[in-house]
């Protein structure tokens, strides 16, 4: 398999099944990997014999969010900000759904990449978690707001300004998860679901996602435009650099407030 190849794209009938491939990088996201994921989102949207997707990990985790190394090395920009931003799926217009299916961790991007989905199962050992706040960040990639708009403030609010991770079974009281699986299963039981999805009228389960997701979307432009702003300021800040310059060397960071 090609070193290139950090997202792999497969059909299953009337399936796409999407799969991060970086095992040994936890699946994070560098600008490559942002950008083949960007083009199997294009692919599956463009495709009139596709009608749900799986977005998976391959390996014990799903996504542990941005590739701090490639932040470090100037790759926040293509990785952050191109079309539909991360992965081009966060803030992508789209008329299918897609079923994340989550093992181990999906934490950062990787749980922003899953909240951007439109369902989830995942495995009674997942985790997931915004932990931008220890790295001198924001949750960006549409964390911030998906979560205030799905929980309690309370909560929402924990989640972000802690920025500990939450167990699989408080993900699935809260309702963020589907159904929680045996890992084995995870993924045949997320592709199960889209096939069952795949046998309704394709106008039908577009046009219902459709005014589902318009419940929650008014004035989600706005979201974007101050997300955009605070994002691009804190990349520049020196508590950027510092959160991960510390992840990389396993220490804890010393914030200055710059």
């Amino acid at each position: 398999m090609s070193e290139c190849q950090k997202v792999l794209f497969e059909t299953q009938g009337n399936v796409a099944v999407i799969t991060l491939n970086r095992p040994e990088q936890r699946n994070a996201i560098d600008a490559q990997t942002c950008i083949q994921l960007r083009d199997a989102i294009e692919r599956f949207e463009n495709d009139g014999q596709l009608h749900v997707g799986v977005l998976r990990g391959n390996g014990p985790v799903f996504c542990a969010g941005m590739d701090l190394k490639a932040f470090s090395n100037g790759e926040a920009e293509a990785i952050l900000f191109g079309p539909g931003r991360l992965g081009g799926l966060v803030s992508r217009s789209r008329t299918k759904p897609i079923i994340a299916s989550v093992k181990g961790a999906a934490l950062a991007g990787g749980f922003e990449l899953m909240l951007a989905c439109d369902l989830a199962v995942a495995t009674h050992s997942a985790i997931f978690g915004l932990p931008e706040s220890k790295r001198g960040l924001i949750a960006g990639a549409g964390g911030a707001f998906r979560l205030g708009q799905i929980l309690p403030k309370a909560i929402a609010n924990e989640i972000l300004l802690t920025g500990d991770a939450i167990s699989a079974d408080r993900a699935a009281a809260l309702g963020l998860v589907n159904k929680l699986i045996e890992e084995a299963s995870v993924d045949e039981e997320a592709i199960k679901w889209a096939r069952k999805i795949s046998f309704n009228a394709p106008l039908s389960v577009r046009s219902s996602l459709q005014l589902a997701k318009c419940s929650g979307c008014m004035g989600e432009e706005r979201f974007w435009e101050l997300s955009d702003v605070l994002l691009r300021d804190l990349l520049q800040s020196a508590d950027a650099a510092e959160g991960a310059t510390a992840f990389a060397e396993k220490r804890k960071p010393v914030w200055t407030g710059n």
